[in-house]
């Protein structure tokens, strides 16, 4: 367990995904929401501001291309791990080769995002 709080951002264009994923974090008591991005702009904005920790990254969000946003994230927040999500399970190697941290597939069980939030969560045990 981290022994300080772990900052999220929830960027997907759906408000429900957004929502069931805040609902899933908040099973977490050292994971708090900082912020939620329906569009790439907002991300950006939003990771500039709140200074996230951890960003879940709708892969086709709208106004992203090719992984700029991914790019633009890590260059406003260094240090930031980026869980990419698509409902594409092909897209995979795209984000992994965009420099995303882990790939999780929107058709995964729930239990596989939680996973790859908690090995996310214990690089900043050494912060």
């Amino acid at each position: 367990m981290s022994d300080r709080m772990v900052r999220v951002l929830i960027a997907d264009d759906q408000p429900q995904v957004r929502s069931a994923l805040r609902l899933l974090l908040r099973q977490d008591p050292d994971m708090v929401v900082v912020g939620e991005a329906g569009d790439a702009e907002e991300a950006l904005e939003l990771a500039a501001t709140q200074a996230p920790d951890l960003v879940l990254l709708d892969w086709e969000l709208p106004g992203q291309r090719n992984g700029a946003t991914l790019a633009g994230l890590r260059t406003v927040q260094p240090g930031l791990k980026v869980i990419a999500l698509s409902g594409r399970p092909e897209a995979r190697q795209a984000a992994l080769a965009a420099g995303a941290d882990v790939f999780v597939s929107k058709g995964d069980p729930p239990e596989h995002l939680l996973a790859a939030v908690d090995d996310c969560r214990q690089a900043f045990q050494y912060l």
